[in-house]
């Protein structure tokens, strides 16, 4: 890895958490649960790479630490797609339950 190969790298990194950040502060209120329910479809996509990445290891790759590391991404993208998910679900039924209660 060449030092302007990390340089760059960093430097994206840096601008997707300040792009990141200011898409998410500019969000009304009332899109935040679709957008919540497309960021765990992007994040199922996030696990099917991590799997692949994680068959590296299986199928004989030279080093241990990408496969720990597709198991964490595994672990952390399973966790934000479980969570986001009932999130969202519990949304939608608060929502739902508004609409029973003024009938």
């Amino acid at each position: 890895m060449t030092p302007e190969f990390l340089i760059a790298n960093v430097t994206l990194f840096g601008l997707a958490i300040c792009l990141g950040f200011e898409l998410i502060t500019k969000v009304p209120a009332t899109l935040h649960t679709p957008l919540m329910s497309g960021a765990n479809a992007i994040s199922g996509i996030s696990i099917i790479g991590a799997l692949i990445g994680a068959n590296v290891l299986y199928e004989g790759g030279d080093t241990v630490l990408s496969g720990i590391l597709a198991f964490v991404a595994v672990v952390l993208a399973m966790i934000n797609v479980v969570g986001g998910f009932a999130v969202t679900n519990r949304m939608l039924n608060m929502i739902a339950g508004k609409k029973r209660g003024g009938k």
